[in-house]
């Protein structure tokens, strides 16, 4: 009797071949995995090295941003209580903190100092206009500034001068000295000085949203 499966020109009475199936999720070869198992997570090169060009927020997920949000608040804390407060287990913790710091998300860890207990008694902020703003005038400016101890931060800023600057002194005289470099070096044009006289919050870092 001819199958209906038969091909159009199979031999009544012959037997049918069937082909042979891959395994797949669920056959004996292929156990599928549980589905309460621990998370698989990607490796720095299934997720590409040069991620850091691109890194963005849309590139951080929920247990990067509780990663983030927990080094920030404690640079010192072990991976296996960082992972316990994240509610991961240790290696793909360990591999995300890596993935991040890799990838320029986590630029550093540092030890936060009180100035004054090392004879820094004074910070202020310094407002220095340019006679140029060509780049090599302000690229000069910014490799000069950047070999003085002295200066903590530098940014390039719009609406009124071409830097702004932020100090450490000793004392009075060693600010006027740092005042007097700056308007005595090459390019400067001016440069206005405000002293802090109490800082009310001085918080590293910013907001990890959720």
């Amino acid at each position: 009797m001819h199958h209906p499966m038969d091909p159009p020109n199979a031999r009544p009475g012959r037997p049918r071949r069937l082909r042979a199936l891959k395994p797949g999720p669920g056959t004996e070869d292929s156990p599928p995995p549980a589905p309460n198992g621990p998370r698989e997570e990607p490796t720095l090169r299934e997720l590409g090295k040069d991620v850091g060009k691109t890194f963005g927020p849309g590139a951080l997920d929920a247990t990067d941003r509780d990663i983030l949000r927990e080094l920030q608040s404690d640079g010192r804390m072990t991976n296996v209580a960082l992972a316990a407060r994240i509610g991961l287990s240790a290696p793909p913790c360990l591999r995300r903190v890596r993935r991040l710091e890799e990838t320029g998300v986590i630029r550093g860890y540092h030890a936060e100092v009180e100035p004054a207990a090392l004879g820094w008694e004074i910070t202020f902020f310094a407002v220095v206009g340019l006679e140029s703003q060509k780049l090599p005038v302000l690229e000069a400016f910014e490799a000069m500034v950047r070999d003085w101890p002295e200066v903590r931060e530098c940014h390039m800023i719009r609406g009124g001068g071409d830097f702004l600057l932020r100090l450490v002194a000793r004392n009075p005289a060693h600010e006027n000295e740092l005042t007097n470099r700056l308007t005595g070096a090459p390019t400067v044009a001016q440069v206005r000085t405000l002293q802090t006289i109490r800082t009310s919050k001085d918080e590293s870092g910013v907001p990890v949203e959720e």
